[in-house]
């Protein structure tokens, strides 16, 4: 079973960047699809990024095209959310979301989730 672990939160000023970080631990971790989702105060968790296991298919939800990108480094069990040009309303708690099989950018189709990191961007 593959257990995941946030990090690289924090506070930035609007147009900084932050990179998040999900570590996972268990060997099958190159075999999953990771994703990253954000819930925002009083907001459901939505889609971010995800990314295929092998890395050759990425996918972004609209509003952070061009300024978000997602990478992964099976080698260390890791899966990485580089953030640019970061906006107030990137305001969010992170997760980051591991699943097997077909890439996919609904939450309810992931079954392992990390415990979150705060992202905080100031106007």
């Amino acid at each position: 079973q593959v257990q995941l672990v946030e990090s690289g939160g924090g506070l930035v000023q609007a147009g900084g960047s932050l990179r998040l970080s999900c570590a996972a631990s268990g060997r099958a971790f190159s075999t999953y699809t990771m994703g990253w989702f954000r819930q925002g105060p009083g907001k459901e968790r939505d889609f971010v990024a995800v990314i295929i296991w092998d890395g050759l298919a990425t996918y972004y939800t609209d509003s952070v095209k061009g300024r978000f990108t997602i990478s992964r480094d099976n080698a260390k069990n890791t899966v990485y959310l580089q953030m640019n040009s970061l906006k107030p309303e990137d305001t969010a708690i992170y997760y980051c979301a591991a699943k097997p099989g077909i890439i996919s950018g609904n939450p309810h189709d992931y079954g392992i989730w990390g415990q979150g990191t705060q992202v905080t961007v100031s106007s």
